[in-house]
């Protein structure tokens, strides 16, 4: 089983120090050593390794059973404009790759869960980079991961590649127990995990490709388009829009299947999920108890279907978890709700559509991922 180990509490406010808690020193000598990390950020878990150290990413690939050509996020410090030089050279004497509108988000949106991918200097961080000339670039905002990324700096990483910490297109991990259970065949030796609590946001950052000369929307997060265009000053293009003379660099979760459990998930407006369940629970008549068959996700408690609870066991076929109203909390309990339904073995779970504006546009990207 990995390694748990829980920073202080009373260290929240000191964590930036980093090496003055003992597990925040012990993740980063994990990281320089080149062995993995489970790594609470704002969005989700990420899997970590110095992304400077070949043999070290590998070892996330391996973990995770992910594509050698599918590119890492590389994790920045809280003083993030070098590990920025770093990776891109926009510092070198020669006119900088890095566009003037990505410098803007950077500064408004550093730190916190917005991605970035930029052009990618040569010789740095080519096994995190998927073989690609851009590598992504994120500052978390989670004071754990920002301690615990000084501290392994302060160790000569200038850098941590951290995809969510799952297995490659299942859903991802929004608890320490989450990746504890999804890599519990590793030893404490392979992978040491944080537990900074339960994740904020809940859902991957946004990412923005800034290798195009136009800001263009690769991954919808919680960050809006229409807050990326107030800092940019120009329109953000979605990749449909982007009819560039270079095609889009491959990034973290863009594949049309991703973030799915291991039950299938169905999309369903409220009409059509009531009517469904209806003809459901006429075809079951009175065998109404036994496994669950059906759970189901919606904002208002279908008639005749069991609340699932949290700490025990469901009672009915057909299980229901509220669906909030509020985008961001429903980003933040998502994935989390996706692993409660898989744990009651249920084959089938029934999605209402999240509603059309903007604000919901994570929620749906990641709802429709899963049910592709």
């Amino acid at each position: 089983m990995p390694r748990l180990l829980t920073p202080h509490p009373s260290a929240a406010q000191s964590l930036r120090s980093g090496a003055s808690d003992p597990a925040v020193l012990a993740a980063a000598q994990q990281l320089a050593r080149g062995s993995l990390v489970g790594l609470p950020t704002e969005t989700v878990y990420g899997l970590a390794a110095d992304a400077g150290q070949p043999a070290a990413v590998q070892r996330i690939f391996t973990a995770k059973g992910r594509p050698a050509d599918h590119p890492l996020i590389v994790h920045l410090p809280p003083d993030w404009a070098p590990g920025v030089a770093h990776h891109t050279g926009a510092t070198e004497g020669a006119p900088s790759t890095v566009p003037d509108f990505a410098w803007r988000l950077m500064h408004a949106f550093w730190p916190g869960p917005l991605t970035l991918i930029l052009p990618r200097r040569s010789g740095v961080a080519e096994a995190a980079a998927g073989g690609q000339t851009s590598i992504g670039l994120r500052c978390p905002a989670h004071p754990v991961a920002q301690a615990v990324l000084q501290a392994a700096q302060a160790l000569g990483v200038k850098g941590v590649a951290a995809p969510s910490a799952n297995r490659f297109g299942r859903v991802s991990p929004t608890t320490a127990a989450h990746v504890s259970s999804e890599f519990a065949d590793l030893d404490d030796d392979s992978l040491l995990v944080l537990d900074g609590g339960a994740c904020e946001v809940g859902i991957e950052s946004t990412i923005i490709d800034a290798t195009r000369g136009s800001p263009v929307l690769l991954r919808p997060g919680m960050v809006s388009v229409a807050a990326l265009e107030a800092v940019c000053g120009c329109a953000v293009l979605g990749p449909s829009e982007a009819r560039l003379a270079t095609p889009a660099p491959k990034a973290s979760g863009t594949l049309a299947s991703h973030y799915a459990p291991n039950a299938t998930v169905r999309l369903m407006d409220a009409d059509s999920l009531q009517t469904a369940l209806i003809q459901l629970v006429g075809a079951m008549g009175a065998n109404a108890s036994g496994q669950p068959v059906l759970a189901v996700y919606a904002h208002q408690r279908p008639q005749g279907v069991t609340p699932l609870q949290a700490d025990s066991a469901p009672n009915g076929r057909i299980v229901w978890h509220a669906m909030p109203d509020d985008a961001a909390a429903c980003a933040h309990e998502l994935f989390a709700v996706l692993r409660q339904f898989d744990a009651t073995g249920v084959p089938l779970i029934w999605v209402e559509l999240p509603p059309a504006d903007a604000a919901w546009d994570g929620v749906r990207d990641r709802l429709q991922r899963a049910a592709a």
